[in-house]
């Protein structure tokens, strides 16, 4: 794959520090020189060359071939959006994302290796950026190459990847607008998280979308990323997830796995410089419960 920049007068001048600024890291410019190519005007440079305004900088990417331990799955994914830089999925609730001991086959991971190899990419390694719990829908965005990889990163450093989600909480009651501050740590006796004073700082906020006789949906956005982190802050309020039983959600409200759905996208693109925005319409077993 082949990108080209121009050299603009605000930008660094030497090679490596102009590269950096487009996301291209040291380790990566090993490895595109190793495996790949990077040209000045066509011409073949070092990292310590200077550029001049006006300058044409050319990095061809070497492929990034899959890894043989990787099985491709033949399984459907829902696509919501593709280029040659992103694909956005909208998984179901009961998807692994990625391979683990329990499940090596059939994540999503696996489906979207099996997608590329069908289409015939030359990039068969998909690069996770937005990691969802197995039993959370919704949409997750995946770089299909280093450099779009590298560049998503920076998005959450930055905090300009914007997702948002859909929740039906438990109990009423809830002001319209709040925010759950509290630090979360690893559950030293089980499987799952809990509020502790030693834990990491962890910041939710909360708008309620609709009230019901027993339960409340709510939109939500994480201003931090722990695991588990909107169904143990809620837990931890008196408001657990529906059918989220390893925080104690009620099971008997017709959804067995936590109501918890992925629903909103969105980030600058920094390869086209235009915004994308997506949206995922809630799955029946969430939808059937605000019926």
């Amino acid at each position: 794959m082949k990108f080209t920049w121009q050299k603009q007068s605000n930008e660094p001048k030497t090679l490596k520090k102009f590269l950096n600024t487009h996301g291209i890291s040291h380790r990566m410019y090993k490895n595109i020189k190793t495996s790949g190519q990077v040209l000045i005007n066509s011409r073949s440079s070092d990292s310590q060359t200077k550029l001049a305004d006006g300058d044409q900088v050319t990095v061809i990417l070497p492929d990034e071939a899959g890894d043989p331990n990787v099985a491709v799955s033949e399984q459907p994914i829902k696509v919501v959006y593709e280029d040659d830089n992103w694909l956005v999925v909208d998984k179901p609730a009961g998807l692994t994302v990625v391979p683990g001991p329990a499940n090596r086959d059939d994540t999503l991971v696996n489906r979207v290796k099996g997608y590329l190899v069908r289409a015939g990419a030359t990039d068969l390694v998909p690069h996770i950026i937005t990691r969802l719990d197995r039993f959370t829908s919704g949409l997750v965005l995946i770089a299909k190459h280093r450099l779009a990889n590298s560049l998503a990163n920076e998005l959450l450093a930055a905090k300009q990847l914007h997702k948002r989600y859909l929740a039906v909480v438990s109990g009423v009651g809830l002001p319209d607008h709040g925010r759950i501050q509290k630090p979360i740590a690893k559950d030293p006796n089980g499987y799952g998280q809990i509020i502790s004073d030693d834990g990491r700082f962890s910041d939710t906020e909360y708008w309620v979308r609709q009230r019901l006789n027993d339960d409340m949906l709510v939109e939500v956005a994480l201003h931090t990323g722990r695991t588990h982190q909107i169904r143990v802050h809620f837990a931890s309020i008196g408001h657990p997830l529906l059918g989220d039983q390893l925080y104690h959600g009620p099971m008997n409200m017709g959804i067995d796995r936590q109501a918890l759905h992925a629903v909103m996208l969105g980030f600058n693109d920094p390869f086209s410089q235009s915004e994308i925005m997506l949206k995922s319409p809630l799955p029946k077993d969430m939808s059937s419960i605000l019926d």
